[in-house]
Parts: C-alpha cells; structure tokens; sequence
C-alpha cells in the first residue's frame, strides 16, 4: 500500500521537480499541495505570485490545494499554528509524511523535520543534496517552463524579473548566485512541464520594488534565507503576474 503524503508546493522549479519525482515513485501517494500565502496580499509568500495563478497550477496539476493563509507580518509562532493544525488534521486522516523542494539548507530542512516529529510525521526530500548545476540541466533536458517572478536585490536587479528561466539566464547570473536560487537569491513560477496536463497562461505586469520589512518580514516561517551578497539586502523586485 502507499505511502499518503502532502506536497508543499511553492509554485517554483524546485517545487515542480521534486513533485515530478515524487509522481515517479510508486512508494507514495500525494493526497494534497499545501502552499503558504500572505493573507494581506492575497499571494503566494515570498513569490509574490497572485492566488488565481496557483488555482491554476493546481489545477493543471490535477491534486487538491490547501491554502494556508498568515497575515502581512506573519511570526514563527502564528506559522507553526496554523501549519501544524493543518498537518494534524492530514495526519488523522492516514497522512504520514509532508515533501519538500528544499536541496541544500541544514538548518531549514533540520526545523522542518522538527515540527513535523512532533505531530508523527516525518519530512521527504526529493532533491536533497543533489547539485544544484545538474538539477538546472535535468530541469531544462525536462522541458519546464518557468519565469522569475521574485529577486534579492543584494544579487539581481529589476531587469531580472519577468525574464523566463533559461540557459541563457543561468549562464549571465552572477558567479554568487547559486543556479537554483537556493539562498533565496531568486524565486519563480512554473508554467509548463511533465507535471502540468496543460500550461498556464499568463502574462507580464509591471514590476514592483518592495523593502524587505514589507515583503519578508520575517525568514525562518517560510524557508527564506537572505544570502550573502555583494550588497546588502535591502528589498525584493516582483514582477505581477496576470492571469491570461
């Protein structure tokens, strides 16, 4: 019998690869997406992305979504509430494990693994300490689609956002800048791929700056981790997606 399990699904390329592995493997059943959002923006937290876009991933992606929503200055201790009333309602019904995108963040994976043991349930993930170089190559040789939607602007300035992710964008990235954003350095939204039955359809908005108090303003609740750069962090370039 499978495994059941929840996915939590940011919207991104290492969310979209590692759902894709997980719908690879026989050992699990994935009952639900779970995905953080920022109840005063009505958006995806930290990317940005608007709610009816996510509705659409879902949906292409065919599993039910869970929304859990906290406020525009959300704290650990409102996060760890509502996410772990939500993965004790899971685990009642035969849920026993959550997934996640993550590659390469000791500390993040650690605390994840730690509110998950204290309701019986354990943490997948799929991707964990592989390169993050070959998982760009595996990402692209896939055929995803993706756009940047979110960056640190210690890294990538406004021209980045809006852009899709491509070798070319890869190849211009400063030598900082993990390939996969994995430090948070950038953020993205997957369009199309072997885990969408059709893509999302949407276009280009504006761009909007945003200091770091107002769009993160806080880290460990959503997994964000402000990277060394050759600046300091100051705010975040969005790109508004909209709904075609």
């Amino acid at each position: 019998m499978k495994e059941k399990i929840i996915f939590c699904w940011s919207g991104g390329k290492d969310s979209a690869l590692a759902l894709n592995r997980l719908r690879q493997d026989e050992r699990f059943e994935i009952v639900s997406l779970l995905t953080t959002c920022n109840e005063h923006f009505q958006r995806v937290s930290m990317h940005g992305v608007r709610l009816e876009l996510l509705d659409a991933q879902a949906a292409a992606i065919g599993l039910p979504l869970e929304k859990i929503f906290v406020s525009q200055r959300s704290s650990n201790d409102e996060y760890q509430q509502k996410m772990s009333a939500s993965l004790a309602a899971h685990r009642a019904n035969g849920v026993t494990a959550c997934a996640f995108g993550d590659i390469f963040l000791e500390d993040l994976k650690r605390w994840r693994e730690d509110n998950l043991a204290r309701i019986g349930m354990r943490g997948i993930f799929p991707i964990w300490k592989n390169d993050s170089r070959e998982l760009i190559r595996e990402f692209f040789m896939l055929g995803f689609g993706t756009v940047i939607c979110c960056v640190n602007d210690a890294h990538l300035g406004e021209d980045a956002v809006g852009r899709k992710l491509d070798e070319e964008f890869i190849r211009t990235l400063p030598a900082n800048v993990d390939p996969c954003g994995e430090n948070g350095e950038f953020h993205s939204f997957a369009f199309a791929g072997p885990v969408f039955r059709r893509a999302i359809s949407f276009t280009v908005g504006e761009k909007v700056y945003r200091p770091i108090e107002v769009s993160h303003p806080t880290a460990s609740n959503s997994g964000y981790n402000c990277a060394p750069g050759p600046r300091q962090t100051k705010g975040f370039w969005f790109c508004d997606l909209l709904p075609a």
